[in-house]
């Protein structure tokens, strides 16, 4: 099996359960690496489309991972034509809800992303996943250094722990190819104000707050919920508050009425 991105947030917790699985283990970077811990490193450039071949040789199932700002569409169509010419069995492909609904860059370029795999003749498995936990805890913290907390009114989001990602992404590459399956969220809604104040009060810090509205567009369908799944998902068991203590060393209090 082949994991792009394999050192990556996602990737560190694919791997493991992986190999826990079985199977043997390639990771696609764009640097080379020895051999460790059973893994085979190859160095390959997906966004000039260098070495792709070669990483594809032999390989039956596809775990793409990788991504980035931008490009994500030219490195995902790259993949999928080595995919193709290789004779790859199933590729499986991590996309972002709502990323048919937002009319920002980095959503459309992993719609392209998406729409590649899924018009190649590769079979292949879509699963379309919230922001993760530690994405939620880079902006708070950003947020946390400013000595006036913004507050975009409108914002929620369902934060979902990479693990859980991990575990239903493993055990799709590991089945039949799927096509779009249902999105994976975490297990309560949030506004970012709210994830914020979890994070101040986790680290003991203290901030005024303005609240600031999200313009254009992409602020008519945040407001809107449009990048929430509120039906048909699948939820993910691990939650923000214990996610966040683990990562702060901090015990996690909401004040009441929060």
């Amino acid at each position: 099996m082949l994991v792009t991105g394999g050192t990556g947030t996602l990737g560190r917790q694919v791997v493991p359960l992986v190999q826990a699985a079985g199977w043997k283990v390639r990771v696609l970077s764009r640097h080379a690496r020895a051999q460790a811990d059973g893994i085979e490193y190859v160095a390959a450039d997906l966004l000039q489309g260098d070495g792709i071949d070669a990483a594809l040789a032999g390989v039956d199932v596809v775990v793409h991972l990788a991504g980035g700002p931008k490009g994500d569409e030219i490195g995902t169509r790259n993949l999928v034509q080595a995919a193709e010419r290789a004779g790859v069995k199933h590729l499986v492909h991590i996309s972002v809800t709502a990323v048919d609904q937002l009319p920002l860059t980095y959503f459309r370029s992993k719609l392209g992303a998406e729409q590649a795999v899924r018009e190649s003749s590769v079979p292949w498995t879509v699963l379309r996943a919230a922001q993760f936990h530690d994405l939620a805890l880079k902006t708070v913290r950003a947020m946390a250094k400013l000595p006036v907390l913004p507050v975009p009114g409108g914002l929620r989001f369902q934060p979902v722990d990479a693990r859980d990602v991990a575990e239903r992404l493993v055990e799709l590459a590991l089945g039949e190819p799927a096509g779009l399956v249902p999105d994976l969220v975490g297990p309560k809604v949030y506004t970012l104000g709210e994830l914020a104040q979890d994070y101040l009060n986790a680290t003991g810090k203290r901030r005024l707050s303005i609240p600031i509205r999200v313009p254009g567009e992409a602020g008519k369908v945040y407001r809107a919920g449009g990048n929430l799944t509120l039906s048909g998902a699948d939820v993910g068991t691990r939650g923000w508050e214990d996610f966040l203590a683990g990562q702060t060393d901090g015990a996690f209090a909401r004040p009441s009425g929060g």
